[in-house]
């Protein structure tokens, strides 16, 4: 296989990566539009962000079992599709008993277009000889800000049902282009024994646990900046809303930026050095935003937190995929699975701690976590060893 088609996958699964992100940041405005719509309070919203995670972690597993069946590529084409319409499917909903399915099925069709779309990253950077991840998730992000910046004013000027369209409309030009460009691994020819349909099983081996566990504890404290930075900032600093707010604006902006130079550093430094500085630059800017006591000194401190959680989870996903004896897409389903099962109970769990003991006990807790992370990236080795060498058994 010529270089020509491989630099045209790289950017064809990276294309993906911001759609998937851009259907996601899409989802933050439509969610006051459908509190509007359906007379619904902060408990009953809450309940069906739950049914939004509930979707995905359910389809993860089957998606990777899918992917080891067929192929990434395949995968991520039909979960790429029945994306595109998730919103649509929302928007349209003429009642609550069809929206909250729809909210199912919207998590579901993301979820597995993650898990598939990562499987594909893995692919790519094996035939490139060199990683992509981190600079994939990049696009992720990109997206997402473009879906949650760019969506607000086009769902207020036009409604649910006018943004959900423009959504649809655009990543149906950007799958058009990216999806025919995706490459696939190659699979043996299948023994006899092999013909039959199999059941999904799980990894035997501990190591992806582990890994997947590392995953969770990247993936939480992520996520509590995105849910309760700005809640911090506010309830517990005396912050103005516009100030606020600017924890995840600060935050989301380094670890979009450091995501796209993840890579270059990934390569010269290599995937577990690579965790390594990051977890301590991380649990830097944790520890210093749990003992900030002005608003700015904390979004300076949440700033470099993003700088160093960017890097972690596309390195940690690009070890699950390449782990010795474990196919890609179990070891993504795993890693996927369990971080993202974080990511639905930590926020519940997050406001029950801040309520009794504050927000800043739970930025300095999630600083020693970061530190954990440090302790255990020796077992991300799989990234360095496999991810960064070219692959000659795995052409089209």
């Amino acid at each position: 296989m010529s270089s020509d088609p491989v630099r045209a996958a790289r950017w064809a699964v990276a294309a993906c990566f911001f759609v998937n992100g851009l259907i996601v940041g899409s989802w933050v405005p439509q969610v006051p539009l459908l509190a509007q719509r359906f007379g619904l309070g902060e408990t009953a919203l809450g309940l069906i962000i739950l049914v939004l995670g509930i979707g995905a972690v359910t389809v993860m597993p089957l998606c990777g079992w899918l992917v080891g069946r067929t192929s990434s590529r395949l995968v991520v084409r039909v979960s790429a599709l029945l994306s595109a319409f998730a919103l649509p499917l929302i928007a349209f909903a003429p009642n609550l008993p069809l929206a909250v399915p729809a909210v199912a099925l919207f998590g579901a069709f993301v979820g597995g277009m993650d898990v598939a779309m990562n499987s594909n990253a893995v692919v790519v950077e094996r035939r490139l000889g060199s990683a992509i991840m981190s600079s994939s998730h990049g696009f992720w992000s990109l997206g997402g800000f473009v879906g949650a910046g760019v969506g607000g004013r086009i769902a207020e000027a036009l409604g649910s049902q006018g943004h959900a369209l423009v959504v649809l409309a655009v990543v149906l030009a950007i799958l058009a282009v990216a999806l025919p460009r995706l490459i696939e691994e190659r699979r043996a020819l299948p023994e006899a024994s092999s013909l039959a349909p199999r059941a999904v099983r799980f990894p035997r081996k501990p190591g992806i646990y582990v890994i997947g566990i590392l995953s969770l504890l990247c993936m939480a404290p992520e996520g509590a900046v995105l849910d309760w930075a700005a809640l911090y900032l506010r309830q517990e600093m005396g912050a103005s809303l516009a100030t606020a707010s600017l924890a995840f604006t600060f935050f989301s902006g380094t670890m979009a930026l450091v995501r796209f130079l993840g890579d270059s550093v990934r390569n010269h430094l290599g995937a577990v050095r690579t965790v390594r500085v990051s977890g301590i630059v991380a649990a830097v800017g944790l520890l210093a935003a749990g003992l900030s006591t002005h608003p700015m000194g904390a979004i300076i401190a949440f700033a470099l937190a993003g700088l160093g959680i960017a890097n972690m989870v596309p390195i940690i996903f690009s070890a699950a995929g390449n782990q010795p004896d474990v196919p890609a897409s179990i070891g993504m389903s795993v890693a996927t699975t369990i971080g993202y099962s974080g990511i639905l109970v930590a926020p519940s769990l997050i406001g029950f701690v801040a309520e009794r003991s504050g927000f800043a006990a739970v930025y300095i807790f999630f600083a020693l976590v970061m530190l954990v992370v440090v302790l255990l990236s020796h077992r991300l080795s799989a990234a360095d060893r496999i991810a960064v060498q070219p692959s000659p058994d795995m052409p089209l």
